[in-house]
């Protein structure tokens, strides 16, 4: 039997596919207490107020998306925007999957999915985002976002521990994943 440990890098890499038990699609305000919950209960993502969530889903609803449970009920999300100074290229600010829907290829099929929808209306040139050194899901997550779509990663610190008012915070590494062809 081939594990995804074993399997080879063009299986292991390869779109995610939907499941009829959720779908994936543009947020809508009301979407912003559960998409909180979820911020709040990953485990990793810095929670901002509840509020900002509520916003996001309204005034940046063409950048992010939503996985939806059958019932409707949001169990994952990808939030992004444009840089103002680099329009083609979208900035995933938070992405994060209900831990009882994880390891169904939600969050890779929340990236295609932002990725194809913004490419649709505009060129997309290029995906970035930040992780910390230590969140080895998300380095795998992006890798392998590039490598399904034939980019490459290029790594920088974008803003260093000292950054942050309060100690303790990692370092925020600028993952840039270029170039993209949509």
């Amino acid at each position: 039997m081939t594990t995804a440990h074993t399997a080879p890098e063009h299986v292991r890499d390869a779109a995610p596919v939907s499941d009829p038990s959720w779908t994936v699609g543009r947020p809508r305000a009301g979407d912003g207490a559960q998409l909180w919950r979820l911020a709040r209960e990953s485990g990793t993502l810095d929670v901002n107020s509840s509020y900002s969530y509520l916003l996001w889903c309204r005034d940046f609803a063409d950048t992010s998306a939503v996985a939806r449970a059958e019932d409707g009920r949001p169990i994952g999300f990808v939030t992004g925007y444009l840089r103002p100074d680099a329009p083609g290229t979208l900035l995933v600010w938070q992405i994060a999957v209900d831990a009882a829907y994880r390891g169904l290829g939600i969050a890779g099929a929340l990236l295609d999915h932002l990725s194809e929808r913004v490419a649709g209306t505009r060129r997309l040139d290029a995906v970035e985002t930040t992780i910390t050194p230590d969140n080895e899901a998300s380095e795998r997550l992006f890798g392998a976002y590039a490598r399904r779509h034939g980019a490459r990663v290029s790594r920088t610190v974008l803003f260093p521990s000292a950054a942050f008012p309060a100690p303790g915070h990692e370092a925020e590494v600028l993952h840039r994943i270029a170039p993209l062809a949509f």
